[in-house]
C-alpha cells in the first residue's frame, strides 16, 4: 500500500499538523516503509501460537491470598504528627 502525498496531506490535517511539500515527502517515504513492515509481519504464518502478554514467559512468585487480622491502627497513628478522637488531623488546605 503506497501512500501518495494527497494521503499525507490529508492526514497532516487530520492531525492537525501544518506540513509543507517537502516535509510531506519525506514523511510519505517514513510512513510506506512502515507500512512495508506492517505487511511483511502480516505475512507471518502465526498458526498454532498462542498469544501472548509479554515478551518472554516470565512467572511471579506469588504469595497465598490469605486473610488476616492485622490492626495495626494505633501504630500508625503514634507516627501521625497529630491525631484527635482516633481521626489524623492534617493542614487544613482550603481557607
Amino acid at each position: 500500500m503506497a501512500l501518495t502525498l494527497d494521503d499525507v496531506h490529508r492526514i497532516a490535517h487530520l492531525a492537525r499538523i501544518d506540513i509543507d511539500a517537502h516535509a510531506a515527502e519525506q514523511v510519505r517515504a517514513k510512513l510506506d516503509a512502515i507500512f512495508a513492515m506492517i505487511d511483511q509481519l502480516n505475512q507471518v504464518d502465526t498458526q498454532g501460537i498462542l498469544p501472548m502478554a509479554h515478551a518472554q514467559d516470565v512467572m511471579l512468585p506469588l504469595r497465598d491470598d490469605v486473610v488476616t487480622a492485622s490492626d495495626q491502627r494505633s501504630l500508625y497513628q503514634s507516627l501521625a504528627p497529630a491525631v484527635a478522637e482516633g481521626l489524623y488531623l492534617v493542614p487544613r488546605v482550603i481557607e
